[in-house]
């Protein structure tokens, strides 16, 4: 594990420090040292405000020369596009793995105002993400919502084909993208902006979409695995749902994760179908201790909302394992969401993306749509109620997100459309309102775009009414953020806050410091 301070660009602020915690301990010693420390580790620090929207984005960075024409390309096939914006993603059509890494950012903001307080520029050697893979980069707050965590690679800026390519402790000897094999990286961030990453072999072949750290210092995360019809029982074993020891490196003896559970479509009285794409998801979430998937994509299993191990107990290695062996389901459907195969799939199905509980009976999901310009009545922000111990959709938010209607990117030269929501967070407000945030999916509306993933999208705004069961009638979607050529949106999630005790609790004040020497002389 790895700990440091991001870079800030915000009020002309910038730099990157690496620095110690242990570096903070100097507080103890003296006034003069204490503030030497806190000013030294503060020129570069990002210290986020509670109660402020972070973003995850990511920015282009390739020029032509990054892709040359005729070039032979990792997933295969041949490029017949260089590197320029938005036209390199048109590789895709001969490539099928095809995708470019890029540096992330996270852009915090005033979810009052909209004004943007900063914007925390990861650094990439610690990790980067695929530009143009829609479902990476969500973001969960841990559960003690002291830790803002996603998911990348350990990879370099501006390589071909990492997204699909192998992790090294889980290869398939049949796929066909030869770009890799690349550690997946579940990352993390405090309050103050430092930053600590962990590699694992979980989601070989594919990508990982979604983390989140719980209660118990595990690391929670979701995504899919496998390019081949029958990849090997590492890749398999790496799909789905993922328990993943935070500091612990993988190698490529030491895969570094275990599957937190494993559903097959057969529990609900289905025909089986290719088991490892069953747990094909897109969301992760804790709520009352337990935790839940998404999925919303793929011809295989059911699209919805799952609950995974036990209610109110996180599942571990063992409890994991111990299921497994008694032949005891270690993933359900949760009840009332529609038992029907991803392989049936219609414009009104579910396509199932980020969650938020808003208590233990209500639960919001965002809805990405079918990815085409067809009416679905489901896209957008679901809100589903627990009656009689199964869940019921009450209503889906649209207002405001103008659904598969066309909008056009200075620059772009293609238009695109918003087709619903991904990621989603949400608070629930003293006034019995709730306050949610989605990331909006979109799909390209010209034949020149294929819809390669790298389409700019919205990050969009709704407050709710808590007790409602029946849509209301004047709430609507506000834009928080606006689209931007050459750059994606992909996870929001709200600030996390500091640990107790820590100095950004006290700030870098004199008196705050002073305060603080004389509560430990005390002790």
């Amino acid at each position: 594990m790895s700990f440091d301070v991001g870079e800030r660009s915000a009020g002309g602020v910038g730099g990157r420090v690496r620095r110690s915690y242990a570096a903070l301990l100097l507080c103890g010693v003296g006034v003069a040292a204490c503030l030497l420390s806190v000013n030294s580790a503060s020129a570069g620090a990002f210290n986020f405000t509670p109660g402020d929207i972070v973003v995850s984005s990511s920015t282009y960075a390739g020029n032509a020369g990054t892709v040359t024409v005729g070039e032979a390309l990792p997933g295969g096939g041949t490029a017949t596009n260089d590197g320029s914006f938005p036209g390199v993603f048109l590789n895709a059509n001969t490539d099928g793995t095809f995708g470019i890494t890029s540096p992330i950012n996270l852009t915090e903001i005033n979810p009052g105002s909209g004004a943007v307080a900063g914007v925390l520029a990861v650094p990439t050697s610690d990790v980067v993400t695929s530009f143009s893979s829609k479902s990476e980069l969500s973001l969960n707050l841990s559960q003690n919502g002291q830790v803002l965590s996603f998911i990348g690679y350990q990879a370099g800026v501006n390589q071909l084909d990492i997204s699909n390519d192998n992790t090294p402790g889980a290869i398939d000897p049949n796929n066909p993208d030869t770009a890799g094999p690349t550690y997946r990286v579940v990352t993390s961030v405090a309050a103050d902006g430092s930053i600590s990453t962990t590699t694992t072999n979980a989601f070989s072949g594919d990508n990982g979409r979604a983390a989140i750290v719980g209660s118990n210092g595990l690391i929670y995360a979701a995504g899919n695995a496998g390019q081949t019809k029958k990849p090997p029982t590492s890749v398999v074993d790496s799909s789905g749902a993922q328990i993943i020891t935070p500091g612990v490196s993988a190698t490529p003896t030491t895969p570094g994760t275990q599957q937190a559970g494993v559903y097959n479509i057969t529990q609900n009285g289905l025909p089986a179908d290719k088991t490892s794409k069953d747990n094909n998801f897109r969301g992760v979430t804790i709520a009352n201790n337990t935790l839940y998937v998404s999925k919303g994509s793929g011809g295989n299993g059911i699209n919805g909302v799952y609950q995974v191990g036990a209610a109110g107990t996180l599942p571990t290695a063992a409890t994991v394992n111990a299921a497994l062996a008694a032949g005891t389901p270690t993933m359900t459907l949760l009840p009332g969401f529609p038992v029907v195969s991803a392989k049936n799939a219609t414009d009104s199905s579910l396509y199932s993306f980020g969650m938020f509980f808003a208590n233990a009976d209500t639960l919001y999901v965002g809805d990405e749509g079918p990815q085409d310009l067809n009416t679905d009545p489901n896209a957008g922000l679901e809100k589903w109620s627990l009656i009689d111990g199964k869940w019921s959709l009450d209503y889906t938010l649209q207002a405001g997100l103008n659904l598969d209607q066309s909008y056009t990117v200075n620059g772009l030269g293609y238009d695109i459309a918003t087709t619903g929501l991904r990621d989603i967070t949400g608070q629930v407000n003293a006034n019995g309102t709730v306050s949610l945030f989605g990331v909006g999916a979109t799909f390209g509306t010209s034949p020149l775009d294929g819809d390669p993933g790298a389409d700019p999208n919205a990050v969009f705004a709704i407050t709710d009414n808590l007790a409602a069961m029946t849509l209301p009638a004047n709430e609507s979607f506000t834009t928080l953020v606006a689209p931007v050529l050459g750059v994606v949106n992909r996870g929001v999630s709200y600030t996390p806050v500091p640990e107790p005790g820590s100095l950004a609790l006290l700030g870098t004040g004199v008196l705050g410091l002073m305060g603080l020497i004389r509560r430990r002389r005390r002790t």
